[in-house]
Formats: C-alpha cells, sequence, structure tokens
C-alpha cells in the first residue's frame, strides 16, 4: 500500500520527489504518514478535503481486502522534527 500511496500522491504534486510516505504499525492497525512540500499541501488536500478524502477511501478499500484497518495523516515538511501537525 505504500507504493501506491507514493505513486497517486507523486502524480498530484509539483515536487514529487519530495514525497515521503511512513508506515507505522501498531496493535491490529497502520498508519501511513505522508509528509510533502508546503506548496503542495493544499493540492493534495483539495477543496474542503475531497481529495484526501478520496485517497483515504482507496487506501481503506484495499486495506480491507487485507482485514487490516489503516489511516492516513498529513503532515507539513516544514514543520520542525519536535513538532508535529496533523491535517
Amino acid at each position: 500500500m505504500q507504493e501506491f500511496l507514493i505513486f497517486v500522491i507523486r502524480g498530484l504534486t509539483d515536487y514529487p520527489d519530495e514525497v515521503r510516505v511512513d508506515f507505522v504499525e501498531s496493535e491490529g492497525s497502520q498508519t501511513y504518514e505522508l509528509w510533502l512540500h508546503p506548496d503542495d499541501m493544499g493540492r493534495v488536500i483539495g477543496k474542503q478535503g475531497n481529495t484526501i478524502n478520496a485517497v483515504r477511501a482507496l487506501l481503506q478499500v484495499g486495506s480491507a481486502k487485507q482485514n487490516i484497518r489503516s489511516t492516513l495523516k498529513v503532515r507539513d515538511s516544514a514543520v520542525e522534527e519536535g513538532e508535529e501537525e496533523d491535517v
């Protein structure tokens, strides 16, 4: 799923080389953290969050076929290491 997310998101961005997807697994679920260039945030999120919600829906469908619960968090790469910003 990680490669799928990278493929889809890179197609949406102006800075595809700065797209990074980190994988975190916990009890019974998987979390993917999406790191983007700050200029690509609006493009990936879309109007009223429609674009990112569509990507999340694709992730959930793909994960459900494997009986896994997955979530996607969008992170801003401009935020410093000690800080976290969820979108």
